[in-house]
């Protein structure tokens, strides 16, 4: 009899266990809208939670270290008419959270690092283009102010949000609703699915299919696909039988998969976050009780089950936390906030080891928040890998970054310093028109003053005159 060899891996003993009681984040309403996304967004500093609100769509955004019970009354980012879908936060300005919305409408919103008094209620700016509900939000992974949104019109738009102005517009690719869009590593390509059954591979930027492959699962339930760190491409979806499925595709011959596995009856779709790092994947299915881990390789069968993390309440939405956002000292490798009913719960992803000391094979160079390129640079062309950190010193999240704005919403966020820089509309000389503009606005603020002024002098006489009577 041969033995059998077992696979050798660093993650083959990754564990998940839920963060204590303490550190959850109590009595948060969460939004019982049906509808396939995450409901859910996380960074270093902040927790983000599509939220129940009466009349118009809000989320609520929580410091990560307040934890606990949430007041009540705690200030809400509200401004959509109709109940928000999608909320994604920039990954180059850890203040700035992009919101989609059945109303049609995706708003920018900068978040302070304090907590406001009050509704965040004006959106930075707001992109209008869409004909129907908006319910996929993705920001570029390089370029700096790049979103791309997906509405139930069937069309895929790509903004510079530093302008308001649409880059890109794929309207003719999908006859179906889209069901996920996923960027690759550096931007240049997008991988989709859609209610036809299609998985397909796009360049936004030529406004081409470079590669499509029918019904990549067979089921009609929604699918899902996202890049792997090789290339490949991970999708979950059903078989004809209503099972769940998960695949991994060579998007440079799709004619058989590398390898399609069934897992389970369950009507749940499966959310993939995939760690690049690690080459790790995560399955959420909302409704399910457990997050079910796979790492992909390059040796058959290419995608290993490594474990999965129970528990006893179902989900009702995930968040992900950015690598540069985990406590390496602890070897965490991998940090969910699991949405229940009325909480949202940190379930923590270790590697067992018994140093202390920073394990550099757990932890590569990760992406940072600063962009490789600028829109401009992007559109014309030009592709970049992500700017890379060390997280040995662990990740401290840079101050507030207020995004200067002007007449044209030109965002700007990166520090002045460095060679790369390209001049920006923000940096360009004001033009007279723009001067005189402000000279006006500033003259009518004075004379909106000065009449203020002389109606609380009035109120001030007449109050003075009833006192004298009374005396």
């Amino acid at each position: 009899m041969s033995r059998r060899v077992v696979r050798q891996s660093k993650f083959r003993h990754v564990f998940g266990q839920a963060a204590k009681a303490d550190q959850a984040y109590e009595d948060i309403r969460v939004s019982k809208v049906t509808w396939d996304s995450s409901f859910c967004a996380v960074n270093p500093k902040f927790l983000a939670i599509i939220v129940e609100a009466g009349g118009g769509g809000a989320f609520i955004v929580l410091p990560l270290a307040k934890t606990g019970r949430v007041d009540k009354n705690y200030p809400l980012v509200t401004g959509h008419t109709a109940p928000v879908l999608d909320i994604d936060w920039c990954p180059h300005n850890d203040n700035v959270i992009a919101s989609a919305s059945d109303d049609t409408t995706i708003m920018v919103w900068q978040i302070p690092d304090y907590t406001p008094m009050r509704n965040i209620t004006e959106p930075i700016i707001t992109l209008e283009g869409h004909s129907k509900r908006v319910g996929i939000l993705s920001w570029h992974p390089t370029a700096r102010n790049v979103l791309l949104s997906a509405g139930g019109d069937n069309v895929i738009i790509i903004w510079n949000v530093g302008t308001g102005e649409v880059l890109l517009s794929l309207d003719d690719m999908h006859p179906d609703i889209i069901h996920s869009v996923c960027w690759n590593s550096n931007g240049s390509l997008l991988a989709t699915t859609c209610k036809d059954k299609t998985l397909r591979i796009v360049d936004p930027r030529k406004g081409q299919v470079v590669a499509e492959r029918f019904a990549a699962h067979e089921g009609m339930r929604p699918m899902r696909a996202i890049f792997t760190r090789q290339g490949h491409i991970f999708t979950t979806g059903f078989t004809r039988m209503s099972q769940r499925e998960l695949g991994l595709w060579d998007p440079n011959n799709f004619v058989e998969p590398v390898a399609l596995q069934e897992m389970d009856t369950s009507n749940g779709v499966l959310l993939p976050f995939y760690d690049a790092d690690s080459s790790i994947v995560y399955l959420c299915g909302k409704g399910d009780s457990s997050i079910r881990y796979f790492e992909i390789t390059d040796e058959p069968p290419f995608v290993h089950y490594l474990n999965t993390f129970g528990s006893k309440e179902p989900q009702r939405g995930m968040g992900f936390m950015p690598k540069r956002g985990l406590d390496v000292s602890k070897c965490e490798i991998a940090r969910f906030y699991k949405l229940h009913e009325r909480k949202c719960e940190p379930i923590i992803m270790t590697v067992p080891r018994k140093s202390d000391l920073f394990q550099d094979d757990l932890y590569p160079d990760t992406p940072g928040p600063e962009p490789a390129l600028e829109a401009d640079e992007w559109l014309s062309g030009q592709d970049a890998e992500p700017v890379l950190i060390s997280l040995r010193d662990g990740y401290v999240p840079p101050k507030h970054r207020e995004l200067r704005v002007t007449k044209r919403n030109i965002l700007d966020a990166r520090p002045p310093s460095g060679p790369r820089r390209s001049q920006s509309a923000s940096d360009a000389p004001l033009s007279q028109n723009t001067l005189e503009t402000l000279l006006e606005q500033i003259k009518a603020l004075r004379e909106q003053v000065q009449a203020q002024e002389q109606r609380i002098t009035a109120l001030e006489n007449m109050l003075c005159e009833l006192v004298d009577g009374t005396d």
